[in-house]
């Protein structure tokens, strides 16, 4: 059993899961009287599987890597290959136990630091700290990476919420079935979750640019040019409304809709999927940051929660 740092102000109750890749175990809402999970929330025999956690960290990448291949400066890098898609996925945060260095009821700081440990999939070191800080209605996620290393590097920030397509209680369910907007105007056209070209118009079945049900389409799609500083925003009528601030480092919305699943996600991150293929290209407009040694990059986002009952 993993142990779970518990953040609780009464409203919000969220649990972390740091050696398990620094991930969210659950998310939670007191309303009408209840906690309601928002957050998919993790069985306790997957605590120790992230991908089966409410959301986790997403660093030094956000996404996919084609083949593998980091390509950065005039050199390919080869990564691991680490998805069944034969991709490189997720960054490498998830791959080891993050450490807590500061802690209260409602604030959590955990860190990973790549040189600590081995065999790290990225060529670089680096450390990531990543805050979690409950605020009243909102749930506040500061994210920050600083190459510990000799050479600029290429880097992303993300992170990979998960949330219920319905909100229940042991004694039913909490307002009706999730409803989505996503606040960008632009989307890629992805083959197997990879796009070659800039980003262009929305195709129609991931165009949540009014808000709608999720639809019974798949959508797994990588959105850009926000327009504004909410990126995306879930209702569940008659229950609450959830709106997903992020800054202007995360300037691409991932949004996953499986089917047959009782969850999708909304995930604010800063590159696009491939984004060190499409930056080596020169295709504009990836999010992909520079890094100089020593610098850190940093981004936040945040969960602010309007009930509706």
């Amino acid at each position: 059993m993993r142990d779970i740092v518990t953040l609780d102000n009464g409203f919000w109750r969220v649990g972390l899961v740091p050696e398990t890749g620094g991930s969210i175990a659950f998310g939670q809402l007191h309303l009408d009287g209840a906690w309601v999970d928002v957050l998919r929330p993790t069985p306790a025999e997957s605590l120790g599987r992230f991908a089966e956690t409410a959301s986790y960290p997403l660093v030094p990448w956000s996404n996919r890597v084609r083949g593998g291949r980091l390509q950065w400066a005039g050199r390919t890098y080869q990564l691991r290959v680490n998805h069944a898609d034969g991709t490189a996925i997720h960054g490498v945060g998830t791959d080891y136990a993050w450490t807590v260095v500061e802690s209260s009821p409602t604030y959590a700081v955990l860190e990973f630091v790549s040189h600590d440990v081995y065999g790290v999939n990225f060529p670089w070191s680096f450390t990531a700290r990543f805050t979690y800080r409950l605020d009243g209605a909102r749930l506040e996620v500061e994210m920050a990476l600083t190459n510990t290393d000799h050479e600029t590097f290429p880097a992303g920030l993300g992170h990979h919420p998960y949330l219920q397509r319905e909100l229940a209680t042991a004694s039913g369910a909490v307002g009706g079935p999730a409803e989505l907007r996503i606040d960008c105007e632009k989307a890629y056209d992805l083959d197997n979750a990879l796009p070659t070209a800039e980003a262009g118009p929305i195709r129609p079945a991931a165009d949540f640019r009014e808000r709608r049900p999720l639809g019974t389409e798949f959508v797994d799609d990588c959105y850009t040019s926000r327009t504004g500083p909410v990126a995306g925003s879930v209702t569940w009528p008659d229950a609450l409304q959830l709106d997903l601030e992020a800054d202007d480092v995360l300037g691409h919305v991932v949004c996953y809709i499986p089917q047959e699943r009782p969850y999708f996600a909304l995930e604010p991150v800063s590159n696009a999927n491939d984004a060190f293929t499409l930056d080596a290209a020169g295709v504009p407009g990836t999010g992909l940051r520079i890094v100089q040694p020593g610098e850190t990059l940093t981004a936040a986002w945040a969960l602010a929660a309007t009930p509706l009952v």
